[in-house]
């Protein structure tokens, strides 16, 4: 199961698994825009909030949070909104 607006990781092996050379530049297109969206969904969402798999899956392909904090976390800390 994923998380909402993320990848299964079933999705992620099976594009990674078939070479680009094999694939129509509509299957290149689609998996580029797939991969770039779930990236955007993994950086706007802490780690606490991440599913088991999801965490798994974030940590082998690169696009795990390594501060934990959420992508509305930083533009809030940036404006000053989590002031105490």
């Amino acid at each position: 199961m994923s998380d909402t607006g993320r990848q299964s990781l079933t999705d992620k092996a099976g594009a990674a698994l078939k070479p680009d050379s094999e694939k129509s530049y509509l299957e290149q297109g689609t998996d580029a825009l797939k991969g770039k969206a779930d990236s955007a969904a993994s950086s706007g969402q802490p780690e606490s909030q991440k599913s088991y798999t999801q965490q798994i899956g974030d940590a082998v392909s690169g696009n795990s949070n390594e501060n934990q904090e959420s992508i509305g976390d930083k533009i809030s800390n940036a404006l000053g909104g989590n002031k105490q």
